[in-house]
């Protein structure tokens, strides 16, 4: 039997946080499915496409790592590809309020899912998709904060 464990998130844009998150949960689990929420009232900087080619070129070089979007409740999802749990981060202590809720919520609607916390490396704990997006819309470099190929997306969206 896999253990498959689902890393949901918007993802945009994926940062190295999430990455760091993917490469240690990876090691736990036989396969992760990083899957972005389809949420219309959101106004994303890249859509649901871009996202997908960003992520999957971002993590090539680990082979139980998968992208998959998914729209409606999470729980509904996960049981459809046969994960067993749910893989979310924690950056900060004011993360775990909000985190908390929605692993007890998704436990009333699943209670067969179980979700796993981790928390990112030091380096990563300040990164946010949302501040990357304010650094590269006000001009500054987002070098390090993510992937390479995230990088050139971030200066073609805000340069271009």
């Amino acid at each position: 039997m896999s253990r498959i464990a689902v890393y949901p998130g918007t993802f945009d844009p994926v940062t190295n946080g999430h990455l760091d998150l993917t490469d240690r949960g990876r090691t736990h689990f036989d396969r992760v499915i990083m899957a972005i929420l389809r949420n219309e009232d959101k106004q994303p900087l890249f859509s649901v496409e871009e996202r997908m080619d960003l992520l999957r070129e971002a993590v090539t070089v680990w082979s139980n790592v998968e992208v998959d979007s998914f729209d409606g409740l999470l729980v509904d999802y996960a049981r459809r590809i046969g994960a067993t749990v749910i893989l979310r981060g924690i950056r900060a202590a004011s993360d775990f309020e909000y985190e908390m809720q929605m692993a007890m919520m998704n436990r009333k609607l699943a209670p067969e899912l179980e979700t796993v916390f981790l928390v990112p490396s030091e380096a990563y704990s300040y990164i946010s998709s949302r501040l990357v997006r304010e650094v590269a819309r006000l001009g500054g470099s987002a070098e390090g904060l993510v992937p390479d190929n995230v990088v050139r997306a971030l200066e073609d969206r805000f340069r271009g």
